[in-house]
């Protein structure tokens, strides 16, 4: 006699067994793959594949197999990709992008099944803008059948909070890493960050971790001068932030013994953005938007040079299209408040001896002039 109850058991074994398999990764992107982790592993229940630090080769895999003319980010996102599959993923995530980012998705996953990969893609640019219930069912049919709704939701807010205490602890390091009196002490704490912030499982471990490490920041010992050489960065949504793409940036300028400041990242530009605020404060320089990170990037230079910073770095890669239309406003900007804008655009081809030279002289210029008053 057919058992419905005994049916039903059957088919959930199946599908557990199914999920007790299914291993997920993200493309690399600056640090958040802690956020990452926590996403998977607490909302997806299901296991991260932690990728290890990029390498010539990641990028290398994914420029072999792009078209020339792609941007960079495409490039590292899919040489990252390779790399996630090659470490036994099964399930790969992309979300939707400010720009082409969105459309990343279908086109890396056709090159990847075309290079003989097998895996399931999970794409939320298919279902931005959607109820939510679109994507409960996503992350159902790819990753675990038995997501808790309930469970989930409150550990995607968790998510969000980490991103936000990510982001807040970098920023105080990027501001007063390059005074540090040890040399090393700062990077060695915010590593120690991280890997705390990847054994957390509750918002309260979050908000815990995130409070004991301020304090301890706080507490580093820094020489800090009364008026440092203070640089803003500024750009594209990916390169800007992902230290990997930019060749570590940041960390040039920070052993230059320069405080730096970066209003791109994940809590600006996703958890907290407000696009009419924002072109509002640049109304007298545009009047529309002009792209993904444009009003972003333009009201965040516009308020380093309100608040007296002695230069402005913009990063992007090289054809991206809405970066480069900043540029004739970002030199009104410059020009209007007289601060000195370095503009960096990334490719395949862009070599760490060329950034430190081109570095080397915009911190020079910025010492002298502010030596001169």
């Amino acid at each position: 006699m057919f058992d419905p109850e005994q049916a039903r058991r059957r088919k959930k074994a199946r599908r557990d067994k199914r999920h007790a398999r299914t291993r997920v990764a993200f493309f690399r992107f600056s640090y958040y793959d802690v956020a990452f982790k926590y996403f998977v592993e607490q909302v997806l229940d299901a296991d991260f594949v932690a990728l290890p630090p990029a390498t010539k080769r990641t990028f290398d895999l994914g420029s072999r197999y792009s078209s020339d003319s792609v941007c960079a980010p495409f490039k590292h996102i899919l040489g990252d990709y390779i790399e996630a599959l090659e470490l036994g993923a099964d399930v790969l995530v992309q979300f939707a992008g400010p720009c082409r980012l969105g459309y990343y998705g279908e086109l890396q996953q056709s090159i990847l099944r075309d290079l003989g990969y097998e895996f399931d893609m999970l794409n939320f640019s298919t279902v931005t803008g959607k109820p939510a219930a679109d994507y409960i069912k996503i992350c159902r049919a790819k990753v675990n059948p038995n997501v808790s709704v309930p469970h989930g939701a409150r550990q995607l807010l968790a998510t969000f909070k980490m991103i936000e205490a990510l982001d807040e602890v970098n920023d105080f390091y990027l501001a007063n890493a390059g005074f540090e009196c040890e040399p090393g002490s700062f990077v060695r704490t915010r590593d120690r960050f991280f890997d705390a912030m990847r054994t957390c499982t509750c918002e309260r471990d979050i908000v815990e971790t995130r409070n004991a490490f301020l304090d301890e920041f706080r507490n580093l010992p820094v020489d800090k001068p009364a008026r440092p050489l203070r640089v803003g960065i500024v750009g594209e949504f990916f390169t800007a932030p992902d230290e990997h793409s930019n060749l570590q940036l940041e960390r040039k300028l920070l052993d230059m013994g320069v405080e730096v400041h970066r209003t791109v990242s994940l809590t600006n530009r996703a958890l907290h953005y407000n696009e009419k605020n924002l072109r509002a404060s640049v109304s007298d320089y545009v009047t529309y938007d002009m792209g993904p990170t444009s009003s972003l990037t333009l009201a965040a230079a516009l308020k380093y040079a309100q608040e007296d910073f002695d230069g402005v770095v913009h990063v992007k890669s090289s054809g991206c299209t809405p970066e480069i239309d900043c540029m004739t406003v970002l030199a009104r900007i410059a020009s209007d408040y007289r601060i000195p804008v370095l503009y960096l655009s990334y490719d395949s081809q862009t070599s760490d001896t060329g950034l430190d030279t081109r570095l080397e002289a915009f911190y020079d210029m910025l010492a002298m002039k502010k030596e001169r008053g």
